[in-house]
């Protein structure tokens, strides 16, 4: 997110009262508890400056910037969005440009996690339009890598409809990811006159990650090359780290099988010297998988042992199923058909545990297949998965977890986006269909219920006078009983009525000269701010955020339950392997020859 404004670099000699001075003391208090990490404690101590109040509006807006960002970090982003708003109008309030210009850079983050990625845009181009306004480079900068990412969030989102390989999405998808490229350029070309070493890096892995999924492989190869050359010359061993693993990744695609081993070798060695158990998993998860695809068998049996065993110790019981179904095929391989056995039946009873009906076939036919190898009855193999009731439907694919950042080998669930229920848009749907002309249906309702709306009239009169019947023409319907029936039916409705009228009147209530209305929460006197004029970049943002309040009204999020660690890399990257050497896959499970029986009449046949 782009760089809030620091409490630290405000002054007291604004603060006119005790009350600005405990809220300044408390805003410090919450900027170096964020900075320490505990976010959450930091959010209680802006929340009570906002509490204490003040004069000062820079003071303020460093607190509505830095508890957005907060938020952020905690995951609320309702929240988030909110005090960034009030950051961004405020800083129009004080004509504040560079202050606007932030506040819209981080609006703009907040919208594009949230998915909101139209809003998203138009809020990162308001940031670059004034950054460039103000000839301020380094905020020109952010807003450009804040837009590339905007549009790859788009793309990478809408690729995700079809799981499409990378090259291979539609042209919305890649319209989008084009226009990444497009931001991405240019702040890297921008970091490079400005001498950022480190901006480089992360355009240059996301230019590679850009690439990658637009299927140019040969410039995502370029691109990481540098990205990994910058991270050891500034010794991030992080990103060198996340540079092999994409480096590795791309060479895959290119059929470089040898390449793409030693940059999975590096991942490992820096995982092992990050202590990351997880990445350190992946890694060896990808080694076997590429020495499988160069039928170096024996060391992709090792690589994938270690997998299991990492993937054990963390209970990560989808990593542990596809390490015993990659062992199962590597000891097929190698002629092992027992441990082959056994790992495919580990394979079944994991895939039984996590509802994967496909995983579930896929050993059964696998044990089917060892068990005629090694002799054994194909009684003693499971039946396969019936479509019953009682049996999980949950497909395979359901199961899969994917990276946050193509530039991030390391597993990290996504915050959910906001998603409506499907509930909901059956309902909104089933409502804009039976509405389509409600003209006609009252017109139906009125001729329906004619005789019964007269029913319904009760006779008020005192003395109880017969109530003349209303005349109707027989052509159209119409009444005609003339001017008094119609004075007189006023006449009732306003006698029964009129107390019920007048319980709906409110009265106003005047504006408390000691407690006036406070357009900023924590502004204690407003009497010379001027209201910022509305233009359409503001308006845009009231009209889409207005449906938002009540979601903005919540409570401080309870503290996330650990998440346990992944072991397995991107699934769809390792489909996508999968799909592209399909035609050698028969070709590691070759020369499995059935064992001959003691029946000698029975005819041999060799496995394919």
């Amino acid at each position: 997110m782009s760089v809030s404004a620091s409490a630290e670099n405000l002054s007291t000699d604004a603060q006119s009262c005790d009350g600005g001075t405990m809220c300044l003391e408390l805003a410090l208090e919450g900027e170096r508890l964020c900075k320490a990490g505990d976010c959450r404690a930091g959010v209680a101590f802006f929340q009570a400056a906002i509490q204490a109040g003040t004069d000062d509006l820079r003071t303020l807006s460093a607190i509505y910037s830095q508890l957005g960002n907060a938020y952020f970090y905690l995951g609320d982003y309702s929240k988030a969005m909110q005090y960034h708003k009030h950051d961004l109008t405020l800083a129009r309030t004080m004509n504040d440009k560079l202050g606007e210009a932030k506040a819209s850079g981080n609006l703009g983050n907040t919208l594009k996690v949230m998915g909101k990625f139209t809003e998203a845009i138009q809020c990162c181009k308001r940031h670059l339009e004034i950054s460039r306004s103000l000839g301020d480079r380094l905020s020109e900068g952010r807003a450009l890598y804040n837009l590339g990412n905007v549009y790859h969030a788009q793309g990478k989102q809408l690729g995700r409809v079809g799981q499409n390989d990378p090259g291979h999405f539609p042209q919305e998808v890649r319209d989008c990811l084009m226009q990444a490229v497009v931001y991405y350029k240019e702040n890297l070309e921008l970091m490079r006159s400005l001498g950022d070493r480190q901006a480089m890096g992360r355009a240059c892995g996301n230019l590679g990650n850009t690439c990658y999924l637009l299927g140019d492989f040969n410039q995502a190869i370029k691109y990481h090359t540098e990205r990994l050359r910058i991270a050891q010359e500034v010794g991030d061993r992080a990103a060198e780290r996340r540079a092999n693993s994409n480096l590795g990744n791309s060479h895959i695609f290119l059929g470089a099988f040898e390449n793409a081993a030693e940059h999975y070798k590096q991942t490992l060695a820096l995982a092992e010297e990050l202590g990351d158990a997880a990445v350190e998993a992946q890694a060896c998860y990808s080694l076997g998988n590429t020495y499988t695809l160069l039928r170096e068998y024996r060391i992709a049996e090792e690589y994938h042992a270690r997998h299991l065993t990492a993937a054990r110790k963390l209970q990560d019981r989808v990593g542990e199923g596809r390490a015993c179904w990659s062992l199962g095929n590597a000891h097929a391989a190698l002629g092992n058909h027992e441990k082959a056995l056994y790992y495919a039946k580990e394979h079944y009873n994991i895939s039984k545990e996590l509802g994967d009906v496909l995983g579930m076939a896929t050993a059964q036919m696998n044990i089917g297949d060892l068990c005629k190898v090694l002799g054994l009855p194909v009684e003693a193999a499971p039946s396969p998965p019936q479509e019953t009731d009682q049996t999980p439907q949950t497909p395979f694919i359901a199961l899969r977890v994917r990276r946050q950042s193509m530039e991030q080998l390391s597993l990290i669930q996504i915050t959910p986006d906001a998603k409506k229920k499907e509930e909901k848009s059956d309902m909104v749907r089933g409502e804009s269909e039976e509405s389509d002309n409600p003209t006609e249906m009252f017109e139906l309702l009125a001729r329906c219920q004619s005789d019964r709306m007269d029913e319904q009239r009760a006779t008020l009169d005192k003395e109880n006078r017969p109530r003349p019947k209303v005349q109707r023409s027989a052509s159209n319907g119409k009444e005609n009983n003339g001017q008094e029936a119609t004075n007189e039916m006023l006449t009732l409705i306003s006698t029964l009525q009129s107390e019920r009228i007048d319980s709906q009147r409110a009265e106003l209530r005047p504006v408390s000269k000691t407690k006036p209305r406070r357009p900023f929460p924590g502004l204690l006197s407003h009497g010379s701010i001027k209201e910022p004029k509305s233009d359409d970049f503001l308006d845009m943002i009231e009209k889409i955020q207005g449906t938002r309040l009540e979601d903005q009204r919540t409570e401080l999020p309870a503290k996330k339950p650990k998440e346990k660690k992944k072991t397995l890399p991107d699934d769809d990257f390792f489909a996508q392997i999968m799909r592209a050497q399909a035609g050698r896959m028969e070709d590691q499970r070759a020369s499995i020859p059935l064992k001959e029986k003691k029946d000698q009449n029975k005819p041999t046949n060799s496995k394919k």
